[in-house]
């Protein structure tokens, strides 16, 4: 599915980085390492690399990271691009950051899984930072999953990551234009939180 829905000529999500992350672009730490998960066309691994990190991106698709590499070149920076089954293999590991930009592909059990991983491939004192959608993004309908299971609430992700210092938690609603894969007005919920040292 996945290779088949990358497999066009433009950006399914854009060029540009999500939102959250340029918002939160001081916790992108030049010199430090990090993780982008399930990175699609790099968008996001691209805009990280820019501010200086040393970045890994995984993905499925080899569509996907086909672009991620040209969209790497246009800007001029270099990302460790890997393809990988998240779900099923292993991750590498020690990050200063993991990131997981619209991620909910899985339901519950899936995600659990997936934050398990999160949080082994994060280097004490490292963070995480998730984005995606609130289940109120089903009355939406403008990008994500249509199972409302898939999607984050505040509590989910704060019961998710306890003893965890949670720096950002909060969900809210703006309009967004992120390639034809993301665009109008969407039920988010961002998500930062520092691993115990």
């Amino acid at each position: 599915m996945w290779q088949e829905r990358y497999n066009t000529s433009d950006y399914v999500f854009g060029k540009a980085p999500a939102r959250f992350l340029t918002e939160h672009a001081g916790y992108l730490v030049p010199g430090a390492t990090a993780l982008a998960v399930a990175d699609g066309e790099g968008r996001n691994s691209v805009f990280m690399a820019e501010q200086g990190m040393r970045v890994t991106a995984l993905d499925f698709a080899p569509a996907a990271l086909a672009k991620a590499r040209r969209l790497a070149d246009e800007h001029g920076v270099t990302v460790d691009f890997r393809q990988c089954d998240i779900m099923r293999e292993d991750w590498p590991g020690d990050f200063d950051l993991v990131a997981g930009i619209f991620i909910q592909f899985v339901g519950p059990d899936g995600r659990r899984e997936q934050f398990r991983k999160i949080k082994a491939a994060t280097k004490p004192g490292g963070l995480v930072m998730l984005h995606g959608y609130t289940p109120k993004q089903i009355e939406y309908g403008t990008g994500g999953p249509p199972n409302p299971e898939n999607m984050y609430t505040e509590e989910i992700l704060r019961a998710a990551f306890v003893g965890w210092e949670v720096l950002v938690c909060r969900a809210h609603e703006r309009e967004i234009s992120e390639g034809r894969g993301h665009a109008g007005m969407s039920a988010l919920i961002d998500f930062i939180a520092r691993k115990p040292a």
